[in-house]
């Protein structure tokens, strides 16, 4: 294990119940800190008084705030995927459309809690090896899961169900959290109704001749 590899990593995985409450009130102290504060001064200090707890015990956790941002992403990450799985385990036995805006709902749900947490998030948390591999393996699976659906909905009318799935995956995590996180965000139902018939167009548009 490298020295960057440790200095992101927790300290400590919790076994005891009492020990994961700990670790959660640093992680809501954190996000509320780095919300308000920006990451610049969001410090460490500030993050053990807003968690009520000593600065000692939280370096028991975390050895400094980039390994608590680089696990607030991770775990932004893994619930956007969870949401996203849910939703496709029902199916698309209904219209594309139908299909799609519970995409771009999900997406745009997932986005909404706090944007200016999501700015600091996706804008100034260390790039880590690991944290870059996570990101890449969250967008393969949905590449992955997305083209599947495209290949067997009878109102698709793309050819290449592949690039097709990339461009859906694109068009949508990128653009909302651009759209939502940014400091004069776009209203979320314009937002959704705009995605969704764009990808609607895209997706059952007839192949043009070359």
């Amino acid at each position: 294990m490298t020295s960057e590899h440790r200095r992101l990593q927790p300290r400590k995985q919790p076994r005891q119940v009492r020990a994961e409450l700990t670790r959660q009130r640093i992680l809501t102290a954190a996000a509320h800190v780095f919300a308000e504060h920006g990451y610049a001064a969001g410090t460490t200090n500030r993050i053990a008084e807003q968690a009520r707890i000593s600065i000692g015990s939280l370096y028991q956790y975390y050895p400094n705030k980039d390994a608590i941002l680089v696990e607030l992403v991770t775990r932004h990450l893994d619930a956007g995927t969870a949401a996203t799985k849910r939703r496709w385990s029902e199916g698309i036995s209904g219209p594309l459309e139908d299909f799609l805006r519970g995409h771009v709902r999900t997406a745009i749900e997932n986005h909404r809690h706090d944007p200016h947490l999501l700015r600091v998030m996706f804008e100034q948390s260390p790039r880590s090896p690991e944290l870059a591999e996570k990101v890449s393996q969250h967008q393969r699976e949905l590449v992955a899961d997305v083209e599947e659906l495209l290949k067997n909905h009878p109102e698709v009318r793309v050819t290449d169900t592949q690039v097709a799935a990339q461009l859906v995956i694109s068009a949508v995590g990128p653009a909302v959290h651009l759209l939502i996180a940014e400091p004069d965000p776009v209203d979320a139902v314009r937002l959704e109704n705009e995605l969704v018939a764009m990808l609607t167009r895209y997706l059952t548009a007839a192949a043009q001749p070359q």
